[in-house]
């Protein structure tokens, strides 16, 4: 999944944290070269994993998929520890990537939460490659003074249709509209709402989700994978297609700025899709032990909560759960309810053929083309 987290991070012990630096091998101490999505870790965490261990981490940042898949499949990535989302994991398990886990060297792994472990085994037959690091959900994010405003005062964001039905999505194109840049999430959201199986195949299922976004192209502001949660933070748009985590860190930043915005987030009642983002080591990987000492540091019960706290998002840690902010995890549009898990999908890696269809019926709704 195309997805970036703009999230508020301080950095500091420079010496001891490499932002954005080219991945370089074990030479006077030991190193662990780090790939993730921008930002897509708690002030300190990296800092206090350097001091408890002596292991610099050398962190570098992607903000989509695709970036990381390239970097991968090249071969001598220079990383040891990487973050792909679970159906880019699917394939690139298939491609030989990532070496098999030995878990003897994870005891933190006793900490994982097993809902979540048998979810990711549908990508990664059991769980031999890579283990949850976060996930969320791909949702509606809104101003609630717009929605009123617009709705009037009963009126609620609950459903798929105030985004795929055009007459209702009008309505809020004059206040702002984005959208992902993201087919692997738009359109399965779509063929859903369809009544589809949101991992059809089928050229005429994909073709009708497409139709269906083609119709409501004309009330989207823009296409972005990272603007709209700024947009909504600042009151610039009104309502947004994103992510779970993004969306509650725009609400974060609205918050802290003191502006008067009050930004919502709902999980459609038809269902949503369910992304995993997941903590893996590629086989070129030249700092092995390193890299399993950062993901069972990363999968201790305390830095997991930390980690949930800040970006907002759910982690595969259950008993991490006891640790978290009361607020993060009764908020259900975090940690959903059993009867919403239930209506949660998850997408699984397409055919080379299909994913070149998928993005040419992307490339047609977003130029209108």
């Amino acid at each position: 999944m195309v997805r970036n987290r703009y999230v508020w991070i301080s950095v500091v012990a420079a010496f001891t944290l490499v932002l954005g630096a080219t991945p370089r091998a074990d030479a006077a101490g030991r190193i662990v070269n780090f790939y993730n999505w921008s930002n897509y870790i708690a002030p300190n965490v990296l800092e206090a994993f350097t001091e408890e261990t002596g292991i610099e981490v050398v962190y570098d940042t992607f903000d989509a998929n695709e970036t990381l898949e390239t970097r991968l499949l090249a071969g001598k990535s220079g990383y040891d520890v990487v973050v792909p989302t679970a159906y880019f994991l699917q394939r690139q398990i298939g491609a030989n990537i990532f070496r098999k886990l030995e878990k003897s060297k994870l005891p933190n792994l006793a900490n994982a939460w097993p809902e979540v472990t048998k979810k990711l085994a549908v990508y990664d037959p059991g769980n031999r490659h890579a283990v949850n690091y976060m996930w969320g959900t791909t949702g509606i994010g809104y101003n609630v003074a717009a929605v009123q405003r617009i709705l009037g005062p009963g009126g609620k964001i609950d459903s798929w249709n105030v985004i795929f039905d055009p007459d209702k999505l009008a309505k809020f194109k004059d206040c702002g509209v984005q959208m992902l840049d993201s087919a692997d999430d738009i359109l399965p959201a779509a063929l859903n709402f369809l009544g589809l199986d949101p991992n059809s195949t089928k050229k005429n299922d994909l073709e009708q989700a497409a139709a269906l976004v083609g119709k409501i192209r004309p009330y989207i502001r823009k296409f972005h994978s990272s603007e709209y949660l700024n947009g909504l933070a600042t009151g610039e748009i009104c309502l947004a297609v994103g992510w779970s985590g993004d969306i509650k860190q725009a609400r974060s930043r609205a918050m802290e700025s003191h502006n008067g915005v009050e930004i919502g987030y709902a999980i459609p009642k038809e269902g949503a899709q369910m992304f995993f983002d997941n903590l893996a080591i590629p086989m070129d990987a030249r700092n092995v032990a390193e890299a399993y000492e950062l993901i069972n540091y990363l999968y201790r019960p305390d830095v997991a909560a930390k980690n949930s706290d800040f970006l907002s998002y759910a982690n595969g840690n259950l008993a991490s759960q006891k640790l978290i902010d009361p607020k993060i995890f009764n908020d259900k549009t975090i940690y959903p309810d059993k009867a919403m898990m239930k209506r949660l999908f998850v997408i699984t890696a397409r055919d080379p053929a299909t994913q070149r269809s998928i993005n040419r019926l992307w490339t047609r709704v977003k130029t209108g083309r």
